[in-house]
């Protein structure tokens, strides 16, 4: 799944016609080009352009028609002399498949399967490994492996590239054909192989499956700190942590001093729960803004009044892999000094999937616009900086450093925006913000997910909460 994802809203008159007027064109002309070879006899072809060449010029579209005829020519003679049987469903769904992925990292299309699985991944419930993809160079690119989920558990590390399954190449397979045979039944195993930088040989990593339940936002008091994790970004994300903080409010008994938001290695989700668990802490103003092609097709979300952690300082831990919703919450947070952004620089996805739903149940994922913070900053490429640099442990580092959109093949550019994609730094911190250790000390412990003492980013982000608060409470007084 690419994010942020949303579906799609009413459009103008403008938009409705050109979109009408481009899908009655290319779907007229691909039903005659690819029908027309297997209805007319041999000889009604004039030099491979189906007798339409002089119309065309005269239309002015002379290079599309000849462009569409060469597609309907490759269509037959595939169907016709492939060395083994095709069908015509399989070829044109390729064919759109090829159109869209040929695009950039994001877009695609899914056959009626590959859409309810994905109605289903947004909902928090499916089968598989736990882990967030892309395709690169005919491989598969791990983005991030899902907290506590079976890749992860089993040591499948961000910037991985998958190169096999099951002891076969992944090379030829769509994105989606090779998701589906990640997945399966409850307790089966799989083997994938992997290319790692760094390492000297592909590595075989053996996984068990499950069923992926998501548990989408864990939270714990860390002493007089609010600690709240967020996974992902699906129909859960927004009323979990709302729920959470909320239980986090009671158990405190009203000595909450701070919240932590850990958004690292979190791949993103949906646009509109971004906008939400941004909105959960700000009071006014714009969230995000999107870009679109056509003007009136742009669009911005404001915060309504309503700060669910009641103003308290708040510190935002994101890392290398906090990509699309994560980069829109931290850079809306960042942008309006609700909080302090910790750890690395984050992923680089500043791109919006539109998914369109299309006859035969199967829908497109479509990028169709850029999103921007509320400072004007298109972070496509980039990321967002923290105010604050804490690098992981080395062996964090070593999980999260090599995958970025940067290095992605087809790439969106960065267009727009403010001409610094870094933030105005902060000069209202603490003391102490200028003398957290940018790096963990030697000897620091090894990091391990199921206890808090290693986590040196954390660690650092819980005593910025603390310094923060007390800032807040001398300046009350």
């Amino acid at each position: 799944m690419d994010f942020p994802t949303k579906t799609p809203r009413p459009t103008s008159d403008g938009a409705r016609r050109r979109l009408h007027l481009g899908v009655t064109f290319v779907a007229g002309l691909l039903a005659a080009l690819i029908l027309a070879p297997l209805l007319a006899p041999v000889g009604r072809f004039v030099d491979g352009q189906l007798g339409i060449s002089a119309f065309a010029q005269n239309s002015g579209k002379a290079e599309t028609y000849r462009l569409l005829t060469l597609f309907g020519d490759v269509f037959e003679r595939v169907r016709a002399e492939y060395v083994q049987p095709t069908t015509d469903r399989d070829l044109i769904e390729n064919a759109i498949n090829g159109m869209l992925t040929g695009l950039d990292p994001h877009s695609s299309y899914m056959n009626a399967k590959a859409f309810r699985d994905m109605q289903v991944e947004t909902r928090g419930q499916f089968g598989g490994l736990g882990i967030e993809v892309t395709q690169e160079g005919g491989f598969i690119k791990v983005i991030s492996p899902i907290d506590d989920m079976p890749a992860a558990r089993a040591g499948v590390k961000a910037g991985d590239l998958i190169t096999g399954i099951n002891g076969k190449t992944v090379q030829g397979l769509s994105l989606n054909e090779a998701v589906d045979k990640m997945r399966g039944a409850p307790d089966t195993k799989i083997t994938i192989t992997v290319r790692r930088e760094g390492a000297d040989k592909p590595l075989d990593i053996a996984i068990v499956r499950e069923i992926i339940k998501i548990q989408v936002v864990k939270s714990r008091l860390e002493g007089d700190v609010a600690y709240l994790r967020l996974a992902i970004f699906n129909e859960q994300s927004d009323s979990g942590l709302r729920r959470a903080m909320e239980s986090l409010k009671q158990q405190a008994g009203g000595k909450l001093r701070a919240v932590v938001l850990d958004i690292r290695n979190n791949p993103g989700g949906l646009l509109d729960q971004a906008v939400a668990v941004s909105d959960d802490f700000l009071e006014q103003g714009e969230v995000v803004s999107t870009r679109a092609r056509h003007a009136d097709e742009s669009q911005r979300w404001n915060a309504k009044p309503g700060d669910i952690a009641s103003g308290l300082p708040m510190v935002v831990l994101i890392n290398g892999a906090s990509a699309s919703s994560s980069e829109i919450v931290a850079g809306a947070l960042q942008d309006h000094r609700r909080a302090v952004v910790v750890g690395t620089r984050s992923f680089g996805k500043g791109s919006v999937q539109t998914v369109i739903p299309l006859p035969g149940n199967g829908a497109m994922r479509l990028t169709t616009a850029r999103y921007y913070t509320p400072s004007g900053r298109s972070i496509q490429g980039l990321g967002i900086t923290p105010d604050v640099e804490v690098a992981q442990t080395r062996e964090e580092r070593a999980r999260f450093g090599p995958a970025r959109e940067a290095d992605l093949n087809h790439t969106l550019s960065n267009q727009g925006g403010t001409p610094q994609p870094t933030p105005t730094p902060r000069t209202d911190l603490p003391p102490i913000a200028k003398e957290l250790p940018a790096k963990p000390p030697e000897g620091f412990p090894t990091f391990d997910p199921t206890k808090p003492e290693t986590d040196f980013q954390l660690q650092q982000g819980l005593v910025l909460a603390r310094a923060l608060a007390d800032q807040k409470r001398t300046r009350a007084n």
